[in-house]
């Protein structure tokens, strides 16, 4: 009776439409009016609006399936198991995060404080996971990572558009920038 296309459609969006609900139930709230529901009613409008922004990047942050392999974010790990290559990284251990472009490919470039590197195709099974886990990194601007993702304007020539670029989205701050702050990459007795 309804229609794939638009039930696929619903399920795209049924993050950002939870948090229109939520603002709207805060705005009901609010026009009930009184001593609680007025408060209780903003909190939870302020929530939903807080929700929906973050929604919305969420929503920008996925991309179409369309590389082999998948991506696995798990207790504070994020793997890749692809058809030729992949690994794990752990999150806490991550020092830099790159947007690269190869071969007409953008890939996540996850560089460890050990100097191992993870590739991750950003159109991966399961690659709009890295969002979260990317957010959680210290630091990270969540709007410079959705932004990394938007389509660049073409300048029509194919043989820039296949050449490797890089784009540093974030990295940890040294030590040495951070006076007096414990450095996270030490044990605690160093």
């Amino acid at each position: 009776m309804i229609r794939p296309e638009f039930i696929a459609l619903i399920r795209r969006f049924s993050e950002v439409l939870c948090a229109i609900a939520a603002f709207g139930v805060g705005l009901w709230l609010i026009l009930l009016g009184g001593y609680l529901l007025t408060p209780v009613g903003t909190a939870i409008a302020a929530f939903g609006i807080a929700w929906g922004i973050l929604a919305l990047r969420r929503l920008r942050f996925v991309q179409t399936i369309d590389s082999p392999g998948v991506v696995e974010v798990d207790e504070g790990q994020i793997g890749y198991l692809g058809p030729q290559s992949g690994g794990y990284v752990a999150i806490p251990e991550l020092v830099e995060l790159r947007l690269l472009s190869l071969r007409g490919r953008r890939v996540w470039r996850l560089k460890q404080a050990d100097g191992q590197a993870l590739l991750i195709p950003v159109d991966a099974s399961g690659a709009d996971k890295l969002f979260d886990a990317f957010a959680s990194l210290p630091g990270m601007n969540t709007l410079a990572l959705v932004n990394a993702l938007a389509p660049s304007l073409s300048t029509g020539s194919t043989a820039l558009s296949l050449a490797a670029t890089t784009q540093t989205i974030w990295h940890r701050k040294t030590a040495a920038a951070l006076p007096g702050q414990d450095r996270p990459d030490l044990p605690e007795n160093a």
